[in-house]
């Protein structure tokens, strides 16, 4: 089966060091979505300043086109936060499956603040996207993972979701835990 594959969260959740992995060891190619904004988005956001859905708009049809282009399947990093985000990426490959790394605000606070320098994303962004941010948790085909955990713990829940026959169709953010074998 073709694996379509958004690793999703807000900004210091974890998203491209997870999606490496997972690409790597589903010998998929990795869509970094961060590298798919304009020069316009990337300007508002080096200066600090939110993204709007009409800023994201163009975005999110660029993600779309990568996924419809990419008929084999991919690891694309994506920050979705909205259902709407969400759903429109689900228009070019109906199958999209979604892990969502789940993350406090003054954990993601702490991370991106560390990364300066790094990193186009200013940490006085964060609160934004928690306030955008719309949970998944209920969402068919979506996996809910605590981001603090080690990327490769994190990875080897992902692999061992993928293979279950109703990872596109459940919504494994309830037991995610138990996917990992970490609960009877």
């Amino acid at each position: 089966m073709q694996n379509f594959i958004v690793i999703m969260g807000v900004a210091g959740c974890g998203k491209s060091s997870l999606g490496q992995i997972v690409a790597q060891a589903a010998n998929l190619p990795l869509v970094e979505g961060d590298d798919f904004h304009s020069p316009e988005n990337w300007a508002k956001m080096n200066q600090g300043i939110a993204l709007t859905d009409a800023d994201r708009h163009d975005w999110l049809d660029r993600l779309s086109q990568q996924i419809a282009a990419h008929r084999q399947g991919l690891v694309l990093t994506c920050s979705a936060l909205k259902r709407a985000y969400r759903d429109r990426l689900r228009e070019a490959w109906s199958r999209l499956r979604f892990v969502f790394l789940d993350i406090d605000r003054a954990t993601a606070r702490a991370r991106v603040a560390q990364r300066a320098g790094q990193h186009f994303f200013p940490a006085a962004l964060v609160d934004s996207q928690f306030d955008t941010l719309e949970s998944p948790v209920g969402e068919a085909g979506v996996l809910c993972l605590d981001a603090t955990q080690p990327p490769l713990q994190l990875a080897a829940q992902v692999r061992i979701w993928l293979a279950r026959p109703d990872a596109v169709f459940g919504c494994a953010c309830r037991e995610s835990s138990s996917i990992a074998g970490l609960r009877p």
